[in-house]
């Protein structure tokens, strides 16, 4: 159990939330909402003791499994190691007894210390700890001979995963993770979905992810009306029960709105006459009315609608046996497809199964959008009559010029298009005020990735290539972009981890796996039902 008392915390005018007093109880998994910028990371590092709050008190217990977002700081202890370290009394047991064994000559004392410290490795399961940590670590698809190896050999995603694997190992009592599905192909979210529903601790999580929310939470913490407002179940449960909320809530505004009304024209009305004392007890009404201000709700739904220039040619795209390798490993291995106009693919498999050398494949030759340096090995790729491609990229750091004001950077892509145009789809995405006249450089993740979709959404292609475009992204602007690939009438490629995206966007599915890709016709749905998988 976690109880939080009295927290408060605000950055200079703006309050994240204010004397906020609640408890995370034992057996319940807890999603923790709010839009980017609301104060979940805050206050998940109060929970975890690494921020201590402005005000008020926390009580934890004593053994928290904590996802740590430092990725070096392991480098140079091997991966197994690293897990084992989830546990701190195992861990410090472990060290100071092997301190002990390497001395030339050993004391009485430290015959009675060793007998102590095998004492705590035995109680903490330490015998079984190697096996233990094995085990989370083939789930999270940390093969067997990367166990031994230095942390600082692996590559970023890997190390993401060990650390989940360290924040689960030791039967902690509470295990808090900020955003765990970051990093993690399907198959991995799947395994740690049903790991978290098995888990009876007491579990917080931080997450993008709408349908790991709705599939592992019992209840909803979100952070708005700069309070915490628990609600039971998922997290489709909460937004129905906060949309009564809101309107409750909103009505209670109504009401004191008229209610003030109706004591100014009754003070206007006898301030100068005899009822002075009346007078006197509305305008103190008034005064505590208006100074017991309701919050408002900080959510923030983006709008995000893609159109087309002109609709393609209904052959969009053929694919004759393209080929790739890096080295020994063939990544794409005689490959042919054919797509229609209207066509939505999902790209999906495990990470480094060869998602993102797909795509590069595909754009391989197409100007602006041709990744430079990178060519195919073989085959022919045929884009149809009058396509033009909007595209995505994963890592798009350079995909934005520094030293611009992020409106100028958008509108140099529709020069035609006027400042309230610009101006209009900058709101769209929730760049308000003098926000589209920030810096490009200075733009967050989040940022970055609103900014590109309105590139998009002012270029209108007819042809999507979308890899990986929720990772910076919150849950309305996720649900947003959901919405939108929906109702949009061109063609679409997508890689993503997103379950819900996959199974509510795409009509076809293409399966990545040893240098193979499956070509499956059909919704998610129907692919996981031909292979005989469960649908988590």
């Amino acid at each position: 159990m976690i109880s939080v008392s009295s927290v408060s915390m605000r950055y200079g005018s703006k309050i994240l939330f204010e004397d906020v007093s609640t408890t995370f109880t034992a057996g319940r998994r807890y999603g923790l909402t709010g839009p980017n910028g609301a104060g979940k990371s805050t206050f998940m590092k109060i929970l975890t003791g690494e921020l201590d709050p402005q005000k008020g008190t926390v009580v934890r217990p004593k053994k928290m499994g904590i996802l740590r977002q430092d990725q070096f700081a392991f480098d140079a202890y091997r991966v197994i190691d690293t897990v084992i370290m989830g546990n701190k009394a195992l861990w410090a047991a472990m060290e100071e007894r092997e301190v002990i064994y390497e001395k030339a000559e050993m004391t009485d004392d430290d015959g009675i210390r060793l007998g102590e410290l095998e004492g705590i490795v035995g109680e903490e399961d330490g015998y079984e700890a190697e096996s233990n940590a094995a085990i989370l670590l083939q789930g999270l698809d940390i093969a067997d001979e990367l166990h031994e190896r230095k942390m600082g050999e692996l590559q970023g995603g890997q190390k993401v995963r060990v650390l989940l694997a360290q924040a689960l190992f030791g039967q902690p009592q509470a295990l808090l993770l900020d955003e765990p599905t970051n990093h993690l192909d399907l198959d991995s979210i799947h395994w740690l979905q049903d790991f978290l529903l098995r888990y009876n601790g007491t579990l917080i999580t931080i997450s993008h992810d709408r349908h790991f929310l709705n599939s592992i939470c019992t209840h909803i913490a979100d952070i708005d009306y700069q309070t915490i407002i628990t609600y039971t179940g998922g997290y489709d449960d909460m937004v129905v029960q906060k949309t009564q909320v809101r309107a409750r809530l909103e009505s209670q505004n109504e009401q004191r709105e008229k209610k003030i009304a109706q004591l100014n024209e009754f003070i206007s009305r006898f301030a100068a006459g005899t009822r002075s004392t009346q007078v006197t007890s509305r305008r103190k009404e008034v005064e505590r009315l208006q100074t017991t201000d309701l919050a408002r709700s900080n959510i923030a739904r983006p709008y995000i609608r893609f159109d087309q220039l002109r609709p393609s040619g209904k052959h969009i795209l053929e694919i004759e046996n393209i080929n790739k390798s890096y080295d020994e490993l063939k990544v794409i291995d005689n490959f042919s497809s054919s797509l229609l106009r209207g066509d939505r693919v999902a790209l999906i498999g495990r990470n480094g199964t060869g998602k993102t050398t797909m795509v590069k494949c595909l754009l391989d030759g197409m100007p602006d959008v041709a990744e430079k340096g990178f060519s195919r090995d073989g085959g022919e790729v045929k884009w149809g009559h009058e396509a033009q491609i909007g595209y995505f990229a994963q890592d798009h750091t350079d995909a934005i010029q520094k030293g611009m004001i992020a409106a100028d950077w958008l509108h140099q892509f529709d020069p035609k298009a006027s400042r309230e145009e610009i101006r209009g789809i900058l709101g769209q995405m929730l760049f308000t005020g003098d926000e589209g006249m920030k810096q490009t450089q200075a733009l967050s993740g989040g940022e970055s990735a609103r900014l590109l979709f309105c590139k998009l959404m002012l270029q209108k292609p007819n042809v999507l290539i979308l890899d990986e475009p929720t990772n910076h992204l919150d849950l309305e602007s996720i649900n947003a972009l959901n919405i939108a690939l929906q109702k949009y009438e061109g063609t679409v490629l997508l890689v993503t981890h997103d379950h819900d995206l996959i199974d509510e966007v795409a009509t076809r599915i293409w399966h990545f796996e040893h240098g193979k890709v499956e070509d499956f016709k059909g919704p998610y749905e129907e692919y996981t039902t031909a292979h005989g998988e469960a649908k988590h």
